[in-house]
């Protein structure tokens, strides 16, 4: 089963008293784009969460954010004392009273206030305990994403089985009208052949057996229908071989390439009403197609 690549998934984890968010969201995009941001308690597992993202999704432009939990309390922050930096500045202010003369002493108070002696730090989070948490969120993130991308999925695929069926019911039509074609133009040829022989006297069947020839080849759409159908099939196949880890989109984005050139060149040897309407029908279509293949990984 195909899937889409839009999608959408969310978890959550907890550690050390601290929740985070996981989201993940996908959208369409030629190739993959996996994007990860973390918080800074996390930001040393990136390359892992990115990893996990490739190893999930072949196409699509991914964007996963963690983020605390709003109405998560982070906890209370530690005062940190550099007693080796007070001890330095101490010996400096005896220093310069000593040896300059200058008055004054230096005080606890003023010390604390000094660049580098106290400063509030957030307590470390176990990381070995963050990686595990943060790992199980991620997958199940991305697995509430891959079921979104599959219903989807099984939306486009219902979507298409039911254009490719249309793009073949027009491929019928074209080949019955071509017919009536082929024998509108003989007929027009031969009444062209018997006015000018009423007109002239002259009657060359030879002639007009070439002239019929040439403009039955040149109205001849009997190859581009098939090629078109061949295409609708390949189409199928290609639908029905979908599936975790084998991304169809850009195969099937190349066969409407070729959709479009079969449907081209039959609405530039079409010379009759009906089948250029077919032809708009036709292209109208393999557009549609287009438009939803765009979203297929």
């Amino acid at each position: 089963m195909i899937r889409s690549m839009t999608g959408f998934g969310r978890a959550s984890f907890c550690v050390a008293g601290r929740t985070f968010d996981v989201e993940v969201r996908s959208v369409n995009h030629r190739f993959l784009d996996a994007r990860a941001r973390l918080p800074k308690p996390l930001v040393a597992h990136e390359a892992e969460v990115r990893a996990r993202i490739q190893q999930r999704i072949a196409r699509g432009k991914v964007d996963l954010a963690v983020a605390p939990s709003q109405g998560s309390a982070a906890p209370p922050q530690r005062l940190e004392i550099d007693l080796e930096a007070a001890t330095q500045y101490a010996r400096a202010a005896a220093h310069l009273r000593e040896t300059e003369g200058l008055a004054g002493s230096l005080d606890v108070g003023t010390a604390l206030g000094l660049p580098g002696i106290a400063r509030f730090v957030e307590p470390e989070l176990p990381q070995e305990e963050m990686q595990r948490a943060l790992v199980g969120a991620v997958d199940a993130a991305l697995d509430t994403l891959d079921a979104m991308r599959v219903a989807e999925g099984a939306a486009l695929e219902q979507d298409l089985s039911a254009r490719l069926d249309r793009v073949s019911a027009l491929a019928d039509d074209l080949e019955q009208r071509q017919g009536v074609v082929r024998e509108a133009a003989r007929e027009r040829l031969r009444k062209r052949a018997e006015q000018l022989a009423q007109e002239t006297g002259l009657f060359d069947s030879a002639r007009l057996h070439q002239e019929i020839v040439i403009a039955a080849d040149r109205m001849d759409v009997t190859e581009e229908i098939v090629r078109l159908r061949s295409h609708v099939d390949q189409s199928r196949a290609t639908v029905a071989s979908g599936g975790p880890g084998s991304p169809v989109g850009r195969r099937l984005d190349f066969l409407l390439q070729e959709f479009g050139r079969e449907v081209n060149t039959i609405g530039s040897k079409g010379s009759d009403a009906p089948i250029a309407h077919t032809v708009v029908e036709l292209k109208t279509e393999v557009e549609r197609i287009r438009e939803q293949v765009q979203n297929v990984e």
